[in-house]
This record gives structure tokens, sequence and C-alpha cells, in this order.
């Protein structure tokens, strides 16, 4: 027995209960979170879902009056800042980043359960990440906010028929960090910047966990590889910390004008890219894991959005500065479903539009989508 050291065994049966553990269909999706010493802060998300979500972009100006989506008693309010988000069916706001670099990405979590409607003001969760663009300049703001709980929100069937399981990730231009689950019916946040990396299942404690054992083998010895949400959390914390911060002597000849911010933007997106589902791919017997269909990376120190689409093959982008975000602004959007091909900074194609219908969430509905 002295051939297999206590340390080797305790692995081993930690490999197989990570293995039961991410056995669980799961949406795929990886946020990222990535700072430099020069200030850079780059928040990059892969959507990754069983179809195409006709995802547009759309531009909203500050000033613009809101509800909660969830009838009467919803709560109502008047957005403090603009922003720019990516839609999902055109039926809520699935990423985004304001004018003041506080990004929202919501990620799918089986494991959601939101709790039943209790009579505390309540938002359809189709609304949760723009709530948090429309009103906070910072995480912490998020957090104080959301932390008390004096909002419920509510889930719902989407259009694809299924539940909106939903956790939502928060960064801002400081690189602070804030993950947001709903877990038997109650709100747990984790705050911190050392939160760099979200997947999907199971719930983010777990994540940690199941990371930690990762990190103890060491991205260079073995890296587990599957498209499973654990296995991506466990890649892009190792590709995360493997590139560089600062300008590397091999490469910057051969980015845009020689600058570190677009090195670190491809980094970034490679990143996201090693650690894709290919368009087209399933995996047998768990159609829930989907292949990568878009990817949006937030600069949030020179507010520039870059979305990158799985059927396109060019990145373009959003500076915000160069949009109209003043209140009494018209609503634009930048039309991407249908195969549309840009390049560059795209700001002044958007155009004049009426803003879509955030999907309520009811009681009823939400009974319908499971929780």
């Amino acid at each position: 027995m002295n051939s297999i050291p206590m340390m080797r065994l305790l692995a081993a049966t930690l490999a197989v209960a990570t293995s039961l553990l991410v056995a669980t269909p799961v949406q795929a999706c990886t946020r990222i979170l990535y700072t430099a010493p020069d200030g850079t802060i780059l928040t990059a998300r892969g959507m990754d879902w069983a179809e195409d979500m006709r995802t547009n972009l759309w531009a909203f100006p500050r000033g613009m009056t809101r509800d909660g989506a969830t009838g009467p008693g919803a709560p109502k309010w008047t957005s403090r800042y603009g922003s720019v988000v990516a839609s999902g069916y055109d039926v809520g706001s699935a990423d985004g980043m304001n004018e003041k670099g506080l990004v929202a990405n919501l990620l799918y979590l089986a494991e959601s359960d939101y709790g039943k409607p209790d009579g505390r003001p309540a938002l359809a969760i189709s609304l949760w990440a723009q709530y948090a663009l429309d009103n906070f300049a910072t995480v912490a703001e998020a957090v104080d906010f959301f932390g008390k709980e004096s909002l419920q929100v509510l889930s719902m069937t989407l259009p694809n028929g299924r539940g909106a399981q939903l956790h939502l990730s928060l960064s801002d231009a400081t690189g602070d960090s804030a993950i947001l689950e709903y877990v038997g019916g109650k709100l747990v946040i984790h705050h911190g910047k050392q939160f760099v990396v979200m997947t999907n299942s199971p719930i983010f404690e777990q994540q940690l966990a199941l990371n930690a054992y990762w990190q103890s083998i060491g991205g260079l010895t073995f890296l587990p590889g599957t498209d499973r949400a654990a296995d991506r959390f466990a890649r892009a914390s190792f590709l995360l910390g493997a590139i560089p911060r600062s300008a590397d002597g091999n490469y910057i000849s051969a980015v845009p004008d020689q600058k570190f911010q677009f090195q670190a933007l491809a980094s970034v997106l490679g990143v996201l890219r090693s650690v894709g589902v290919p368009l087209g791919i399933t995996t047998p017997g768990q159609p829930n894991i989907s292949s990568t269909i878009w990817r949006t990376v937030s600069d949030q120190r020179r507010l520039v959005y870059y979305f990158d689409s799985a059927t396109s093959p060019t990145v373009f982008w959003v500076q915000i500065a160069d949009l109209d975000l003043r209140e009494g602004a018209p609503v634009k959007k930048l039309q991407v479903a249908g195969g549309r091909l840009y390049s560059g900074n795209v700001a002044n194609r958007f155009e004049k539009a009426k803003p879509f219908e955030f999907l309520p969430a009811l009681a009823t509905t939400a009974a319908a989508a499971g929780k």
C-alpha cells in the first residue's frame, strides 16, 4: 500500500467526486475578468446556447422609465446611466456595459432557485442585468442594494421553452467583482476582486472548491478537457493567470499601434476561444451543453464594448463615447441578427428603434419555469 501515497489517493477520490458533480447537464457560458498594472480592466464572456438567440445590440440612454415586468406592485425606476447591451431574443438584456464601466453578464445556472413570490416587489429576471446597468456605477453599490433583498427576482420560461435559470456577474472599472446566485430561494453573493472566473454548474462555492483541486495539480501538468462547466472553469482560471499583464516583446509589434490594450484584448479573446465550444458541436446525452454563438469583451477603462460573433469572420466594437446617451436621446439598435457583417467601430451604425419589451415574469409564468 506504500506505493500509493495518501495524497494521491485523496486526489483520485476528489477526481471521482468531480466527475460526478459535473455530470449534470448545464448550459455552457464562461466569464473572465482581466486586470493589468497599467489600469486595463477587461471583462469577457462567451455565450453558449443551443440555437441562434437572434441577438442585437442596443444603446439605451439615461432617463428611461422602466418597471420590473411582474405586474401590479412591480418596482419602477428611471435609468441613471446609459448603457450598451446585447439582447437575448430581444426580450431581455443578456450582457452589457454602462457609461460608468459597470459590466453585467447573465450566465446559465441550472441549480438556481429564486423561491416563490412572497409579496416583496419583484423584478423579472429578463431585467436583472439591466437594473444593475441602469442604477449603479460600481459593484459595491450594486452589492449593497441587492444584498438587502428588498427586491425579489422572478424567473420565467424563455422563448426556446427552457426556464430562465441564471446567475449574474458584475464587474467595474476598478476591477471589483461580484457573483450573485439564488440558491434554495436565498441570494448568495460572492464579492471581491479575486472572483475573476465564472461558468455554470455547480454553484459558485463548489466551483471554487473544484478549481482549488486543479490548481493543486498545476495547469502545466494536466488540465481537464471536456466542455463541462467545471472543466472550463479550471482551464479558464489557468489560462487567465498565464497570459501577460504587460507588453510582450515577442508580439507587441504585431498589434495595432503597438498598444498594450490591444495585446490584452487579443490575449483575453484567446482565452475565451480556447474554452469555447465550436459551432455545431453538441454532447451526446447532454443537449444543454451548447455551441458558443458569440463573445463580448468590455474595456472598462476606455469604455469600448467588443462583439465577436461565432458566425462572422470579424470582431467589431462600440466606442461608448461616440453614442448619444443623454437623457431624452432616442433608443438605438444595431441589427446583428440575421448574419449582418460589421467591422471596426460601429457606433455610427446604430439606428433609432422602439425599445424591445422585456419578457414578463408573473407568478404564473414563474411557476411554469419550474421555480
